[in-house]
C-alpha cells in the first residue's frame, strides 16, 4: 500500500506509511517556507517543513504482564499454569523456528507428530502407563465417552454396573441405557450426593462386564480416595476433574477417560487410556469417530485432531514433570485443600460443606453460607477482589471453589482471608 498524505490540522500534514507494521512511522509537515508542491492546499497551509517521528508499539507480552490476573476458581475451562501460558505465548507465532504456529501445522507433518508423540510420552511417564495400554487424544468431551464406553466394550444385551455418586455418574448411566443393560448398584442421590459407598457393600450384577465410576464429581465435590476392585468385569473411570492431580495405579483400570479442560489443558481434548486387549470389539452401530480401534490404529490422527489443545496438554504434562511428578503435585493439592476445608470447618457454622469429610474432593470444594441471603453478596465482593467463578453449579446453588493443580497456594490463601473477613463483617 502507498503512503497517504493527510491534513491533520489546518497547519499540519501527516504522511503515513502503512507498510511499516511494527512502528507507527509518520512524517509531520509544519509550515515554514514553500507550499508550491501542494497547490490545492495553499489556502490552508502557507509553507511546510518535514519532521520524522516514530513510536514503537509495546510488545504484547510486556503489556499483558502489566495487567493483574484474577484468581479463577472456575470448574472448567479452568485456570492454567502461568508458565505454560507464557511458553505458549512465546511460541505462538513461530513454533521452534518452523516458521508457523502450531495452529497452522499439518497434523501429519513432522512438527506436529513430534508434539503429539512427546505429549503421549510425558503422560505415560506421569502416570506410569505401560505398553499394555493405548493412549488416545480425542474430541467430544467426556460426555461423548458416556456412549463410546458401552459401544466399544459390550454388546447391547450385556449387563454393566454403575456407581452413581453425582450428576456426571448419573448422566453416564442414562447414556449407557441406549447401548447396553446398565444397572445402578449404588446411588448417593437420596443423600444429595455427599458420600461414597463402602466397596465391600457393593453387590455387582453376576455377569456384569464392567463397573463404572466417576472418580471425582465436579458439581457435588465428592472424590474417590481409593478405587474398588470389581468382582466381575473391569473398572472404568471418568477422571475428568481429578486427572493428573495425584498418582493413580492405571493397571487397576480397563479404561480411564477425562476431559482435559479442568486439570491438563484447554477445552476440546478428551484423553482415553484403554487396555489394548479391550480394543476391537465395537458394536456394529458404533460411529467411526467413537471406535477406539480406528483411533488406536491411527495414533489419534484418523482425522484432524484438536492440534493446539494437544500441544497445550503437552506443555502441562511437561510442567507437571518439572514439578517433580504427581506425588509432589498431590502434596500441594492436599495443602490447598486442607487450608480451605479448615477455614470452612472452623467458621462455627457460618460456612458449611455438606460432603462427608472422608470423601471431600481436593479439586472442587462446594460450600454454603448459614445465611443464604448473603451468598450473592459474597460472590459479588469476591469478584471485586479479583476472585471469580465462585458461584456454585446451577443445580445445587451455594458456592464452589475449584482448586485444580494450576490454582496457586496464594489464590487459596487469598480466598480464605476474604472468607474470614466477610464472616467478621456479617456474622
Amino acid at each position: 500500500m502507498a503512503s497517504k498524505l493527510i491534513l491533520s490540522s489546518p497547519n499540519s500534514l501527516l504522511l503515513q506509511n502503512p507498510n511499516l507494521q511494527h512502528h507507527n512511522h509518520h512524517l509531520l509537515f509544519k509550515p515554514t517556507t514553500n507550499m508550491a508542491s501542494f497547490p490545492n492546499l495553499t489556502n490552508k497551509v502557507k509553507a511546510f517543513s518535514i519532521k520524522c517521528a516514530a513510536t514503537t508499539a509495546t510488545p504484547l507480552s510486556q503489556s499483558q504482564d502489566l495487567e493483574e490476573r484474577v484468581f479463577n476458581f472456575a470448574a472448567g475451562p479452568a485456570t492454567l499454569p502461568e508458565k505454560v501460558l507464557k511458553k505458549a505465548q512465546s511460541e505462538l507465532y513461530n513454533w521452534h523456528g518452523s516458521g508457523m504456529s502450531v495452529m497452522e501445522m499439518s497434523h501429519r507433518g513432522k512438527e506436529f507428530l513430534s508434539i503429539i508423540q512427546k505429549a503421549e510420552a510425558d503422560l505415560r511417564a506421569l502416570l506410569n502407563i505401560s505398553e499394555d495400554y493405548a493412549v488416545l487424544f480425542l474430541q467430544g468431551g467426556a460426555t461423548t465417552q458416556f456412549a463410546a464406553i458401552p459401544l466399544n466394550l459390550v454388546k447391547p444385551e450385556d449387563s454393566v454396573d454403575y456407581v452413581v455418586t453425582g450428576s456426571w455418574g448419573d448422566k453416564a448411566f442414562k447414556e449407557a441405557q441406549k447401548y447396553s443393560k446398565p444397572k445402578v448398584i449404588w446411588s448417593g442421590k437420596s443423600e444429595k450426593y455427599t458420600k461414597i459407598p463402602s466397596f465391600d457393600s457393593l453387590e455387582q450384577t453376576p455377569d456384569s462386564k464392567y463397573l463404572h465410576i466417576c472418580a471425582n464429581e465436579t458439581i457435588h465435590g465428592v472424590e474417590f480416595k481409593d478405587y474398588p476392585d470389581p468382582k466381575n468385569g473391569i473398572l472404568v473411570a471418568d477422571m475428568s476433574s481429578n486427572f493428573c492431580s495425584k498418582p493413580v495405579d492405571v493397571s487397576k483400570f480397563g479404561v480411564i477417560y477425562a476431559g482435559a479442560q479442568k486439570n491438563v489443558g484447554p477445552s476440546g481434548v478428551t484423553i482415553v487410556i484403554i487396555r489394548k486387549d479391550l480394543i476391537g470389539n465395537a458394536q456394529g452401530i458404533t460411529p467411526v469417530m467413537l471406535d477406539y480401534k480406528i483411533h488406536a490404529e491411527n495414533n489419534s490422527l484418523y482425522n484432524t485432531p484438536p492440534c493446539f489443545g494437544i500441544y497445550m496438554c503437552g506443555l502441562v504434562f511437561d510442567d507437571l514433570l518439572a514439578q517433580g511428578g504427581l506425588k509432589e503435585v498431590e502434596k500441594r493439592n492436599k495443602k490447598k485443600g486442607d487450608l480451605l476445608y479448615n477455614a470452612i470447618d472452623e467458621s462455627k457454622g457460618f460456612y458449611r460443606c455438606p460432603v462427608d469429610k472422608s470423601v471431600r474432593s481436593l479439586m472442587n470444594v462446594p460450600f454454603t453460607l448459614e445465611k443464604s441471603e448473603l451468598e450473592a453478596e459474597f460472590i459479588k465482593e469476591a469478584a471485586k477482589e479479583k476472585m471469580i467463578q465462585l458461584k456454585g453449579h446451577r443445580s445445587v446453588g451455594g458456592m464452589r471453589a475449584s482448586i485444580y493443580n494450576a490454582m496457586p497456594l496464594a489464590g487459596v490463601e487469598k480466598l480464605v482471608a476474604f472468607m474470614k473477613d466477610f464472616q467478621a463483617r456479617h456474622a
